[in-house]
């Protein structure tokens, strides 16, 4: 079967390039720091192939932020898998990961919660709400397997130091927030189930 002119032969594989470089770029600039024209000429595509597979620039941001929720849930749920059974090794090895993170080269924040609180508005904040959510449920699933007295309580509140955490290593270039992090939180965990098991 013929390929209709204009269509690329590879669509799925574009689509991806495409939210691979404007992540990227969107990341490093904000999401109004770069109008239609930018992003394609960064992409190296043409406005016509932007619009085919996003509709505009809010398709384009939504896919972008979708794609790195989607990559950054999958990246902490594996680490957390790979340090073992042990549910402290796997809250440490979270936190352990972010130090990391925060230490690269061009890290601005959380992607996803940039977007939110530079416009509050869906998709963003949709994106933001859902992300969250992904955090919360690992975190609850550690404590919970710890044997927590209050896993969702004790989830919320590690995830207060999971965020908070990055606003600091964003805002004050502190990269050993994580840590500090890390200690409150291995703290919180085993607090949490010290109460659960007292007679």
């Amino acid at each position: 079967m013929p390929v209709p002119k204009g269509s690329s032969l590879n669509p799925d594989r574009t689509r991806a390039a495409i939210v691979r470089v404007a992540g990227d770029f969107l990341y490093a600039r904000g999401l109004d720091g770069a109008g239609i024209a930018e992003l394609c000429a960064e992409a190296g595509i043409s406005k016509e192939t932007l619009y085919r597979h996003f509709g505009s620039k809010e398709g384009l941001i939504r896919a972008v932020l979708e794609a790195r929720s989607d990559r950054v849930t999958r990246w902490l749920a594996q680490v957390a898998a790979d340090a073992g059974d042990e549910p402290a090794d796997q809250l440490a090895a979270v936190f352990d990961a972010l130090g990391r993170w925060y230490r690269e080269p061009g890290f601005r924040g959380c992607a996803i919660v940039n977007a939110a609180t530079q416009r509050h508005t869906t998709p963003a904040n949709e994106i933001a709400t859902r992300h969250l959510g992904r955090h919360l449920d690992l975190l609850t699933t550690i404590a919970a397997r710890a044997g927590a007295a209050d896993p969702t309580a004790l989830g919320r509140r590690l995830l207060l130091l999971l965020e908070g955490a990055t606003v600091v290593a964003d805002h004050l270039g502190a990269p050993g927030s994580a840590d500090d992090a890390r200690e409150a939180a291995l703290t919180l965990l085993k607090c949490g189930t010290q109460t659960a098991h007292s007679p």
